[in-house]
């Protein structure tokens, strides 16, 4: 039996960053657009052994044009749209959020257990934010935005939360990219543990 979640830890990908049958493993069990086969099998989870940057570097670059869709690469422009989508739909379902990272491929936040689950969560910000991304026209109402659903990591303990409060916010600066503040993320204040 798991213990108490306190918080997730939600990561998911733009869309055509992390197929099927991704080099490094994912975590899907089948692949439904026949032509991404020819790209290799699935392997569910993450393999233990990954592969180099540039091996899944040339794996995107053969599966981009195989794709029903241009592979997203979030601008600047975008990165900020997408946070106001995030920043409506926490003050709105009032989420506690202490940490968010929106990278050009993929994002994290690191949220408060809350009466919705993780996936709802994952639902309602990845929503939210394909929204704004066509009221300001920066995509076609078409082209998908984000993969469906995502990954969630349960946080137990202040401890754990803290050191993924760390990874999130490290995530850009590890990428050369500066460090990002966004007005939704609220200061990690060590609950339950409050002095």
């Amino acid at each position: 039996m798991r213990g108490r979640v306190l918080a997730h830890h939600l990561i998911w990908t733009g869309y055509g960053h992390w197929l099927p049958n991704d080099p490094r493993g994912s975590g899907s069990t089948a692949i439904f657009k026949d032509e991404l086969k020819q790209l290799g099998a699935v392997y569910f989870g993450r393999k233990s052994v990954q592969p180099s940057r540039q091996a899944v570097k040339e794996f995107q670059e053969r599966a981009e044009e195989l794709l029903e869709h241009q592979r997203i690469r979030f601008t600047g422009e975008m990165i900020t749209v997408v946070a106001s989508g995030f920043s409506s739909t926490i003050q709105q379902r009032h989420y506690t959020c202490y940490a968010c990272s929106i990278m050009p491929d993929h994002c994290h936040l690191v949220i408060r257990a809350h009466r919705d689950n993780a996936e709802t969560m994952i639902a309602e910000l990845q929503k939210a934010s394909r929204l704004r991304l066509f009221e300001q026209n920066l995509l076609p109402m078409d082209h998908p935005v984000w993969i469906d659903g995502g990954w969630k990591v349960f946080l137990g303990t202040p401890d754990q939360i803290r050191g993924r409060i760390r990874y999130v916010e490290n995530n850009p600066v590890k990428e050369g990219l500066p460090a990002q503040r966004w007005d939704f993320v609220t200061q990690y204040d060590g609950w339950p543990n409050r002095k």
